[in-house]
């Protein structure tokens, strides 16, 4: 019985902590860290590196899926030194 409650309460967590990742997508803005948009939102689905020069500051685009909640919109966030330099959110059909 104990063990169901565990189960019950972790499955409830994670729904919730999914919804909010969903509804926080569209609060990312440019000059935010790349570590509070972890924090808000999650690892991204996907990265990929535009450009990693020495010396430079490395950019990247990170890729996050549609969600459930949102199924048609891809979000893209572009990040410069580790700072968010543009977000892209697009609409998936």
């Amino acid at each position: 019985m104990r063990i169901q409650h565990t189960l019950l309460l972790g499955l409830l967590c994670c729904s919730a902590a999914l919804a909010a990742d969903q509804r926080e997508r569209g609060f990312i803005r440019q000059g935010m860290a790349e570590g509070e948009v972890v924090f808000r939102i999650g690892k991204p689905d996907h990265e990929a590196i535009i450009r990693s020069v020495r010396g430079e500051p490395e950019e990247k685009a990170w890729t996050y899926f549609p969600h459930y909640r949102d199924p048609q919109t891809l979000t893209i966030i572009t990040l410069r030194g580790g700072v968010v330099a543009n977000v892209e959110r697009k609409i998936e059909r």
